[in-house]
């Protein structure tokens, strides 16, 4: 289908009215054909599809569909009209949307959060648009005629431009294609057949890696390179994570174990060292902790391994909570137990079993403290809001019961003045 530009300059002149109007409609009649159909197929399917997009025609199906019924229409229009512009203008243009729609769904389909596929998304569709340009008008065998004549020494072994550039593009097809397929298999298969998270993560974890490993050997099959060189490479790989990579290799290896044992699991609530948060993601190389004030915490997986980590929902997610009040000395014991009390069981969130349970626990210099324990089984969604409604909530029965929140109070005491000056009072700080 590839022309010169010459080629193209004298078709260009060779175009009348009566054939463009009927290469416009056929055109035009193809991609209603293919926007009916993906219209009529991708009412029920979910946003994220990568075959139907957001809006059914924005996916990879329509542009496939209106290439192959546009293809289909050039070869019977070859045999009808003298010349054949519009149509075969369409193709490149149809195939490298194509490309473009394959690359974008598939990568917002794997990395929905990654601020990087953005960047990848335009830099493929300007190499695409380009290639269709060149195509179009002619100059794409020259180009790679010229990029071939390009060589790079790399060793003893020349490679050329365009062989590097074909290869990059075949690896990352296929890539992509092994990134499509695993995430099929996690959407569809794994979320019913794997109910638990942590073992849905790591097979899905498996099934990439193991996808995208037969994928890159294929890609390297198919640009020319002979894969028993990757043996050499396979032992220096191995002797490079032994020494300089033993820690990156450690952290990935963790991962897998943690995924598999389930000691911690996506949703619980744990502490390392002195950060307290819930698990909001475990990666091959670190997991995400998440505190209740927002910050989060990327744990390296050996850490979780090797170190001490507080599981508290490992049990159960019930969490318990304490709040301590100083009142005067000449308080009511028990009444001031229920005013505690019933402030902890009016918060809907504070379990009634156990119950809350307000001790005195101590003779302080200022008063009688008093410390109130509840339960809670929601830690994920804050501890310090709670405390602070029910803090709230013990001051304003405290002030209505006309219970005395003494300040601190110190006497000093002077033993001696010097000659002249007059004896005061103690004075009460």
């Amino acid at each position: 289908m590839n022309f010169n530009f010459d080629d193209f300059l004298q078709r260009l002149r060779q175009v009348d009215a009566h054939g463009l109007g009927i290469e416009l409609a056929v055109l035009v009649t193809c991609v209603a054909v293919a926007w009916a159909v993906c219209k009529w197929f991708g009412r029920d399917q979910p946003k994220d599809s990568i075959w139907f997009g957001e809006r059914t025609f924005d996916g990879l199906l329509f542009p496939l569909l209106a290439l192959v019924l546009t293809g289909i229409a050039r070869r019977l229009a070859l045999d009808l009209l003298p010349v054949v512009l519009v149509l075969r203008i369409a193709v490149p243009v149809f195939l490298s949307l194509a490309v473009i729609r394959l690359f974008a769904r598939v990568l917002r389909a794997v990395f929905p959060t990654s601020s990087l596929v953005r960047l990848i998304e335009r830099t493929i569709s300007w190499l695409a648009w380009i290639a269709a340009v060149l195509w179009i008008v002619g100059l794409l065998p020259p180009v790679l005629a010229e990029l071939d004549d390009i060589t790079l020494a790399f060793g003893k072994t020349r490679v050329s431009l365009q062989t590097i550039i074909q290869g990059a593009l075949s690896a990352g097809l296929v890539l992509m294609i092994a990134l499509w397929i695993s995430s099929t298999i996690e959407k569809r298969i794994l979320r019913e057949a794997v109910s638990d998270l942590s073992m849905r993560k790591v097979a899905s974890n498996a099934v990439r890696a193991f996808l995208l490993l037969i994928g890159l050997l294929f890609a390297l099959s198919a640009v020319g390179v002979d894969l028993t060189a990757l043996s050499v490479l396979g032992g220096a790989l191995g002797v490079g994570l032994g020494f300089g990579l033993q820690k990156l290799a450690a952290n990935y290896v963790s991962g897998f174990v943690i995924l598999l044992e389930r000691s911690i699991r996506i949703g619980d609530n744990v502490k390392v060292d002195t950060f307290e948060g819930r698990i909001t993601d475990i990666k091959t190389r670190y997991t995400l902790i998440r505190a209740g004030n927002g910050r989060e915490a990327i744990v390296p997986n050996e850490s979780l391994i090797t170190g001490r980590v507080e599981n508290l929902s490992l049990a159960d997610r019930k969490f318990n909570i304490t709040t301590n009040i100083v009142v005067g000395y000449e308080s009511d014991v028990a009444q001031v137990q229920g005013i505690l009390c019933d402030a902890a069981k009016a918060q809907p969130r504070v379990m009634t079993d156990p119950a809350p349970i307000a001790y005195l626990v101590t003779f302080a210099p200022d008063g009688l403290e008093f410390s109130l324990n509840f339960w809670v089984a929601d830690p994920d969604k804050g501890k310090d809001n709670v405390r602070s409604a029910i803090n709230i909530a013990i001051l304003e029965g405290l002030r209505a019961a006309r219970i005395d929140i003494p300040y601190p109070q110190r006497v000093l005491r002077v033993e001696s003045l010097p000659a002249g000056m007059a004896a005061a009072p103690p004075a009460v700080l």
